[in-house]
């Protein structure tokens, strides 16, 4: 067993990371976020060019790819109120881009909306 690391807030062992999800050093606990690979891939798949990390497209699609990881494990954490709010701000960021695309942009709105199956 390795040892235990003191982060000041709480004692964390490393055994309890789990592959593929990033670990907090500052919290002393995992973020329940989309790990690296899967996140680029998001990006990859919706980016406009070569390096586009910011359009609005991408940003949509890696917060709903970390909503449906949010939405997962609050479906077995139910008392996990933290994550329930960084859920709740995550979809107000993305409602707010969602509206900026739509108003500045509505044929590329409704290709993503379509793509990521968020209205039905």
């Amino acid at each position: 067993m390795l040892k235990a690391h003191n982060l000041g807030l709480r004692t964390a062992l490393l055994t309890d990371v789990i592959p593929g999800q990033r670990f907090n050093y500052q919290k002393g606990g995992i973020t329940m976020a989309i790990s690296k690979e899967k996140k680029n891939e998001v990006m990859h798949k919706y980016a406009r060019h070569e390096g586009d990390t910011g359009s609005a497209e991408v940003q949509i699609a890696v917060l709903t790819a970390d909503i449906n990881e949010l939405n997962e494990h609050i479906r077995t954490h139910k008392k996990d109120f933290a994550s329930q709010r960084g859920l709740m701000k995550k979809i107000g960021h993305r409602r707010n881009l969602l509206a900026y695309l739509r108003e500045n942009d509505i044929q590329r709105y409704r290709e993503l909306i379509k793509s990521l199956g968020l209205r039905r």
